[in-house]
């Protein structure tokens, strides 16, 4: 069975060994979520699941309906010896963990830490010598000034700006990024020199789409399938990439391609170039629906406190003209509880911003 806990309970880190002490499965409730979701939620987990099933993480991506993820103990357990290596793990350790503890990165240092990894500290203002979170997390706690003690960070979630990497690496922390998804956990690495295969991975790219075969490959969905598909051992949440001279190069998911006119614009492209202009802490890239041309390029951008950076001048310097966006938001980008850009919200926001 799976048993709930919320992420503001008292002890959390006992609470969940003594769950799985019982072999009971582990879902963490965000204590933000409305009363609609929890109890959704709470009749959800009332099914049946299987005997293996050890964790369940909610996870919405960054835009679409959430779902539940269930995975067995090993297909984390498996992956461990290899991130603590990446990492230079010492027994003694703290890892920060700034995301809540509801989010499947956060859920999954709390089990490495349970099977003696890197003891876990809660709080984008916990001290420790590792990290693991999101670029945003990252550049977080650098703003705020990273610890003394901070020596290696593991990013995930989105695409590493390699600025924010130089900037960490300054200061003496080594940066490891991956590419990964809740359903598929780690699928390549990257510690400066671009995405390679995470440590017993494969991966292939059929016709456009990214497929893996791995040990970490979760067990399936609680409720509603998702975007997670089978092919014998290989597995795909239709992620789009490419491999160039050995290293994977992941341009997005095959639905968030922009079609604009006679181009076909992919937004991490942009949105690479956006985050490298100075001043620029964030953006996001969509399509914005147009009659005659199919979509119009929008970029939704959040720049850094006290700064004033000429956006679209710059962009227009390092983009081809059809990726250039055409309609500009500013603000504040709304992050799912993991600290991804929330991309339905940011849509919702720069159309609202568009209306008025």
């Amino acid at each position: 069975m799976i048993v709930v806990v919320d992420g503001d309970t008292p002890h959390l880190r006992d609470r969940i060994e003594e769950i799985r002490a019982n072999a009971d499965a582990v879902l963490v409730a965000d204590p933000r979520w409305d009363s609609a979701q929890r109890l959704a939620i709470d009749k959800l987990v009332t099914e049946d699941v299987p005997n293996d099933v050890a964790w369940a993480t909610l996870t919405s991506g960054t835009s679409g309906s959430a779902r539940v993820v269930l995975r067995t103990a090993t297909s984390w357990e498996a992956s461990f010896d290899s991130v603590a290596e990446l990492l230079g793990a010492e027994p003694s350790d703290r890892i920060i963990l700034p995301a809540p503890p509801a989010s499947s990165m956060t859920l999954f240092s709390l089990a490495h830490a349970a099977a003696g990894g890197p003891k876990a500290a809660l709080g984008l203002r916990a001290q420790g010598e590792l990290f693991h979170g999101t670029p945003h997390h990252l550049r977080s706690v650098l703003d705020d000034g990273a610890p003394p003690s901070l020596r290696a960070a593991l990013v995930g979630g989105s695409t590493l700006d390699p600025m924010l990497r130089t900037r960490a690496e300054a200061l003496g922390i080594r940066v490891v990024h991956y590419y990964g998804a809740a359903e598929l956990s780690f699928i390549a690495v990257d510690t400066g020199d671009g995405l390679s295969p995470f440590p017993t991975v494969d991966i292939e790219v059929r016709n456009g789409e990214v497929w893996v075969r791995s040990g970490f490959i979760a067990s399936g969905y609680l409720g509603a399938d998702g975007p997670m598909r089978r092919d014998g051992e290989w597995a795909t949440v239709g992620d789009d990439g490419e491999i160039q001279q050995g290293l994977l190069r992941v341009t997005g998911r095959s639905d968030g391609a922009i079609l604009t006119a006679s181009a076909t614009v992919v937004p991490t492209d942009v949105e690479t170039e956006l985050r490298a202009i100075g001043g620029v802490r964030d953006a996001v890239v969509f399509g914005v629906p147009h009659p005659r041309i199919g979509a119009i390029v929008a970029a939704f951008v959040e720049v850094e406190p006290g700064q004033d950076p000429d956006v679209p001048t710059e962009a227009r310097r390092r983009l081809a003209p059809a990726q250039r966006p055409r309609r500009w938001h500013y603000g504040e980008i709304p992050r799912t509880p993991s600290g991804k850009p929330a991309r339905e919200a940011v849509l919702r926001l720069a159309l609202n911003d568009h209306d008025r």
